[in-house]
């Protein structure tokens, strides 16, 4: 078993490493397919030129890993920051690869991701870039190989300069290659708020399995994208008080509970959530210390670490990030008995809704979005209590749980199939 230090805390893939050491060893998993499991099966890096409106080339790095298809078609975002790294893209691709398992859908584990900064640059550039860096992995995606989706800097139109170069490369429209694409062009009804509705319904699971009550309950995200202003407001339409929200750029706080619409329409205005008028600005970070029954960190890795997880006051910390807790962190939670909600459970609505548009894409016949949502809570709740049952018969925490379901799921796979040579 791997054992961390500080400074390797805040490393994904050596957090995602050591929990995967922990799982496999606690299944007993044979030395040979551990070996295979904990590696990628490619990884790929590019080197993209874009000519950029002022008229100068810029060259920017690209990534494309594939941890796993195993279980199907690879599967996972495309992340476009400035802090992009190969580490974070084969932990996230590996993360992908147990959050499909963990709700049992037919996808094996990939992420993509360029480095750039996608604040400072125009339509035409991201454009550009987009179709030059699809166009350089022709022969590595596709509906049966490796299924991108959007993720942090990306969005449904970025999918659809995907689909487009994909389509014109191979002579043909393919919806299927991409899923988070515009409803128009074979996008899924419901997949916008697919995450963010997911959380929603595990953290209704976890209140029913500890006996608490929706009524009165105090809830903090962190993170207002995507995951986070979804996760908020469909809770809040369900009943919970979300009494603060936490952006990169500022916090907000209301005890008597923030009215989120009010506030989605205030940052589509201003374009932050500072000034809102109806909450008081509190400092970020510390706002996660505050009192409440459920924590949801939305946003990015390593947020709670080894050096806050002590202050936390929450009951429930439900992470709709991907790898927003580090190892060290999760035995001080474990202490403070916080009952945790693991990412690779926890954000799977969004795959899981995901693959329902991959499957609409190839059948040519689209769901109601009622029947999108009805599929995606019963999976999400399942697969919850699926969890549940494998912490409870293997005596771990949830995570390690998740973990164990998971990696016992593809290994079985893996195992069956043989070693092709």
């Amino acid at each position: 078993m791997q054992t961390l230090t500080i400074e390797q805390e805040t490393n994904p893939w050596e957090a995602q490493a050591a929990r995967f050491d922990i799982a496999a060893t606690k299944l007993n998993l044979d030395d040979g397919i551990m070996k295979v499991l904990r590696s990628p099966v490619r990884e790929i890096t590019v080197y993209i030129p874009v000519g950029m409106d002022d008229g100068s080339i810029e060259v920017f790095t690209g990534y494309r890993v594939q941890h796993s298809i195993a279980r199907g078609p690879g599967k996972g975002g495309v992340r476009y920051a400035p802090n992009v790294s190969l580490d974070e893209v084969r932990a996230l691709a590996s993360w992908m690869t147990w959050k499909c398992a963990v709700v049992n859908i037919p996808f094996g584990g990939a992420k993509g991701g360029i480095i750039c900064d996608p604040r400072k640059m125009s339509q035409g550039e991201l454009e550009r870039m987009t179709r030059r860096y699809t166009a350089e992995l022709m022969e590595f995606i596709g509906p049966e190989k490796d299924v991108p989706a959007p993720d942090m800097g990306t969005n449904e139109q970025t999918m659809a300069w995907i689909m487009d170069t994909y389509s014109m490369h191979t002579r043909q429209t393919c919806t299927a290659v991409v899923t988070g694409k515009p409803v128009n062009i074979g996008g899924s009804r419901g997949r916008r708020e697919a995450t963010g509705r997911g959380i929603s319904v595990v953290c209704d699971e976890a209140l029913k399995h500890l006996g608490m009550s929706v009524e009165g309950c105090r809830v903090i995200v962190q993170g207002f994208g995507n995951v986070g202003s979804n996760a908020a407001a469909i809770l809040a339409a369900k009943g919970y008080k979300i009494i603060g929200i936490a952006e990169y750029d500022g916090g907000l706080y209301n005890a008597n509970g923030i009215d989120i619409a009010a506030l989605v329409e205030h940052r589509q205005q201003a374009g932050t959530i500072n000034g809102f008028a109806e909450a008081e600005a509190v400092d970020k970070e510390e706002l996660l210390t505050y009192a409440c029954e459920i924590l949801i960190p939305a946003a990015t890795e390593n947020v709670i670490t080894s050096r806050n997880t002590d202050k936390l006051r929450c009951r429930i910390l439900c992470e709709g990030a991907n790898g927003p807790t580090t190892t060290l962190a999760d035995e001080i939670l474990a202490d403070k008995r916080i009952f945790v909600v693991p990412d690779i459970l926890a954000n799977a609505g969004g795959v899981t809704t995901s693959y329902f548009e991959w499957v609409q894409d190839r059948m040519g016949y689209f769901w109601t979005e009622t029947e999108v949502n009805q599929r995606l809570d019963r999976i999400m709740a399942d697969s919850f209590h699926d969890v549940l049952a494998y912490a409870k018969a293997h005596n771990v925490n949830n995570r390690i749980a998740a973990y164990m379901l998971a990696i016992d799921r593809v290994a079985y796979t893996t195992k069956q199939r043989g070693m092709y040579a």
